[in-house]
């Protein structure tokens, strides 16, 4: 099974880049993407270097955005419980119907990010959303 997705959509929301340690930084956007008459809201975070991405891009423009769905397993150390979670991670983004892919207008593919960063960020005990 590939985990390489994409999907399209009006982009609602940017968030701020958030450094989450020395090593790792994300940045989140929302997603519109229609869906019958219920539109579905979608989060996605970029990762790293990936950051930038966005910031060719302003809300209510459309998006094509290529992805990776990524989970982990979560124990938490005082109370020995177990949690999953999943992020879906950006790592391309295009201007939806003109195939101009994010940052110089070029259609390029920057490929799925690199897997050696920490994504936990702080060491507590708390989950990392």
């Amino acid at each position: 099974m590939s985990n390489k997705f994409e999907t399209t959509g009006t982009l609602k929301a940017i968030m701020d880049t958030q450094q989450i340690s020395d090593r790792f930084r994300k940045r989140e956007f929302a997603l519109e993407i229609a869906d019958g008459n219920y539109p579905q809201m979608v989060k996605f975070q970029l990762v790293q270097d990936k950051c930038e991405l966005l910031d060719t891009f302003k809300v209510g423009d459309e998006l094509k955005v290529h992805f990776n769905l990524k989970g982990r397993e979560y124990t938490r150390r005082d109370t020995g419980a177990t949690d999953y979670f999943t992020n879906i991670e950006a790592w391309r983004l295009e201007a939806a119907g003109n195939g101009a892919a994010a940052g110089d207008g070029m259609n390029q593919d920057f490929g799925p990010g690199p897997d050696d960063y920490d994504q936990r960020g702080p060491a507590d005990d708390d989950p990392p959303f």
